[in-house]
């Protein structure tokens, strides 16, 4: 039997359909094989039977989409039950494909959902990463599609249940990632804010940001759009919603290759949508932003505080910050909201050097959490549906 069963095959992103490779296949993240494995268990808890397969909700806005899953193990004991799902990375060159996530559901005496973490699931040892320092590394959108898989088998307003989510191997999984630079210690994170894993660091992305430039380049529009991931192309499509779907481009890791092709389409303009961490490596001059490639520059984050007004302290914890987003938060906390709009001047500027002043470059920093612009280089604003800001 497959690991996975789909029912609706995952949709790629909007530029992506257009322009896409026909053999480059999507995965499923940890964070939906892991609300899949905890369905399944709860079920087996409250039933008393074996599951063999389970179906999980995607984390959608709008229609609602469900992915089928074939459970790899089932067990029932006394007050608790357990259950695998088999992750499928797809084409995506991930560490974590075939992990075996595991969920073990257990009735507990208060009422509600306590989520913890088991065997191969990281613990959080530092902050920047938007997660409470000492709880398990299950980020928030896992975390909502974990308790709302549980509340579609059971009431645990009724009878609490306990749910522990772990990845036997996790930990040596965890060497080949960032987890250990990050603070993330004794296995991997829970990720997915869609559920569905794109291969962004795959040569085939690549060429498929290429195809998608070329396109719009031959319908003559003007302006493209880049941002990294879907969270960002939404934030981008509500700054610029005069334009058509096909200039907004989900660049992944190849920034300086989409620039490449936009000038070699004569684009008028490029817009740079994303976060902190991606803008620091452009700012940098890093073009290819992967993790395995490239890693935050804290002397220049360090640097930009200073400019902006941060006094010594600040200065000094920015230097030694954990990740560009804990710097960010930093500067959130001191008021310095001239920060960000110098780290996207940074950005445009070495951005438009690599492009020999070709086009127009601009960049727009977005918040992590409101997708809100916070951030902008000179003139970017003005373009957008925020105007001059």
């Amino acid at each position: 039997m497959s690991p996975v069963r789909r029912i609706h095959e995952p949709s790629m992103p909007p530029s992506m359909q257009r322009a896409r490779d026909e053999k480059l296949k999507p995965g499923w993240t940890t964070g939906i094989c892991a609300a899949a494995a905890t369905k399944a268990a709860a079920k087996a808890l409250l039933h008393g039977e074996v599951q063999v397969e389970v179906d999980v909700k995607l984390p959608r806005k709008g229609e609602e989409q469900r992915v089928r899953f074939a459970v790899e193990r089932c067990e029932v004991g006394e007050g608790w039950a357990e259950a695998v799902v088999v992750k499928d990375a797809g084409d995506d060159p991930d560490v974590t494909h075939g992990a075996h996530l595991t969920a073990r559901v257990s009735w507990s005496e208060q009422p509600g959902i306590e989520l913890d973490r088991g065997e191969g699931v990281g613990v959080v040892t530092k902050p920047g990463l938007g997660l409470v320092v000492g709880g398990p590394a299950i980020n928030d959108v896992p975390r909502r599609m974990i308790f709302y898989s549980v509340e579609e088998v059971l009431d645990p307003g009724e009878r609490g249940v306990r749910v522990i989510v772990s990845v036997p191997g996790g930990q040596e999984m965890a060497e080949k990632t960032t987890n250990p630079r990050l603070g993330v210690v004794g296995g991997i994170s829970i990720l997915g804010t869609t559920g569905i894993v794109r291969p962004f660091s795959t040569a085939a992305w690549r060429a498929s940001v290429g195809q998608a430039i070329n396109v719009m380049g031959a319908q003559s529009h003007d302006t493209l759009v880049l941002s990294t991931g879907g969270l960002t192309e939404k934030a981008a499509m509500r700054l610029l919603p005069g334009l058509e779907e096909v200039c907004f481009v989900e660049v992944g890791d190849f920034t300086g290759y989409a620039v490449k092709g936009a000038v070699k389409n004569g684009l008028e303009r490029v817009f740079f949508v994303g976060m902190v961490g991606k803008l620091t490596k452009l700012a940098a001059g890093v073009m290819m932003t992967h993790w395995t490639r490239s890693k935050v520059d804290n002397d220049l984050l360090a640097a930009v505080t200073e400019k902006s007004g941060g006094r010594a302290e600040v200065v000094g914890q920015v230097q030694m910050a954990n990740t560009a987003r804990h710097a960010y938060e930093l500067w959130r906390e001191s008021g310095l909201e001239r920060a960000p709009h110098l780290l996207c001047a940074l950005a445009a500027q070495t951005l438009a050097e690599y492009a020999e002043g070709k086009i127009e470059v601009y960049v727009i920093m977005v918040d992590f959490d409101s997708l809100e612009p916070v951030g902008a280089s000179p003139g970017a604003l003005a373009l957008t549906a925020w105007g001059d800001g």
